[in-house]
């Protein structure tokens, strides 16, 4: 029995825990998760207009809702819907506009 638990004790020291972000005031959360698929968010926005940064090449697939986005050396503002993709390279800035809540999956690569 003592050694059942000490590998339930040990099982758990090495689970990682859920991280929950929260940025411009609280009007965009997210959840970060590492899975077999790789490191991930799932996140939502509030209506509104927002910057980001990259640190590693995103790809953002929307949910939920519909999303404005305006990549790096772009002047037009592409639409994506529920279930669409979109891919912004590492080490950029990109803005985003969400009409309503949006709610999205990006997974780094």
């Amino acid at each position: 029995m003592e050694g059942l638990f000490l590998r339930f004790l040990i099982n758990l020291k090495s689970t990682t825990m859920l991280k929950v972000n929260e940025y411009f005031g609280g009007t965009v959360k997210s959840i970060a998760l590492e899975n077999v698929e790789g490191i991930a968010t799932i996140g939502v926005m509030e209506d509104g207009e927002y910057e980001f940064g990259t640190g590693t090449i995103e790809h953002m697939t929307i949910t939920s809702g519909i999303l404005d986005v305006l990549l790096p050396g772009e002047t037009v503002w592409t639409t994506y819907l529920k279930g669409e993709t979109f891919v912004v390279e590492k080490d950029v800035k990109f803005k985003v506009k969400a009409n309503g809540q949006v709610a999205y999956y990006c997974l780094y690569i």
